[in-house]
């Protein structure tokens, strides 16, 4: 579907109140499957390709902002009839979901906020963003997936848990490394979703963090939860930075309980 100027994929499954999940980077939409499996029972699970990766197409010129990936989704909403959702998303597919909400307060029912982080880079932190950017542009995703990979997911789950290994590997590696870049760019922009989105926030929230994420320590998610002043905070234990991927029939458990009881 063209909107904001570029080609959204996108996927629709199941009927019922509407879900969005945003995946992180540099992924795609089937980052979610094992919970596009679960929630299409229950829910209308809408799930995009952000804008440059998997099947979707960076805008032909122009700069792209961090607020541009929420924008795309709402456009989305709008073409598809879709009123009012749930949001979901996955490190920075979390902060397009503060994003989103931030943008269309009055449409969002309630957000799950996985494997995340809502403050500012560091200096030194956004200077490492920049660089990585500049390398993947540079290099392509080859080197940046390989060292990723044992904190993407959980360091002994590359070997235990092969498939999951190698779909992450797969969904890295084919990534647009433009598309990469220019998200990393614009997310080294992005505000202070903890200071200035989180705290107005009235809708429930989950807060989901694996155990040994390294990427977003559990730390992390407890900064958002005192924050939040309708939040739950789960900890998913034996899981990395993607226990949707890791542990999904806990990571689904988890929403499907937090979602009944919205």
């Amino acid at each position: 579907m063209i909107l904001n100027g570029i080609n959204i994929n996108y996927i629709v499954a199941g009927e019922g109140g509407a879900i969005v999940l945003i995946h992180g980077h540099p992924f795609d939409h089937t980052m979610w499957q094992p919970q596009i499996d679960a929630f299409s029972d229950q829910f209308k699970v809408i799930v995009p390709d952000l804008r440059g990766y998997g099947k979707s197409t960076l805008p032909a010129t122009g700069a792209t902002r961090f607020e541009d990936y929420a924008t795309d989704i709402l456009l989305l909403l709008d073409a598809l009839g879709v009123d009012s959702f749930h949001v979901a998303g996955l490190s920075m597919g979390g902060q397009l979901a503060m994003e989103t909400y931030r943008q269309a307060p009055s449409r969002v029912k309630s957000l799950i906020l996985a494997d995340t982080f809502a403050s500012l880079d560091t200096p030194e932190g956004k200077k490492t963003r920049i660089e990585g950017a500049d390398r993947m542009e540079r290099e392509g995703m080859g080197g940046y997936a390989g060292e990723s990979i044992h904190k993407m997911i959980k360091a002994d789950h590359v070997t235990t848990m092969p498939d999951v290994a190698a779909h992450v590997m797969r969904m890295m590696t084919s990534t647009n490394p433009k598309a990469a870049a220019t998200a990393m760019r614009a997310r080294s922009e992005r505000i202070d979703y903890l200071g200035e989105v989180l705290p107005k926030i009235e809708i429930p929230v989950l807060v989901v963090v694996g155990r040994q994420d390294e990427f977003t320590p559990v730390a992390k998610a407890e900064e958002m939860h005192a924050a939040l002043k309708n939040s739950k905070l789960i900890i998913i234990e034996d899981a990395g930075h993607m226990p949707n991927l890791e542990r999904p029939d806990e990571f689904n458990k988890v929403v499907l309980e937090f979602l009944a009881g919205v």
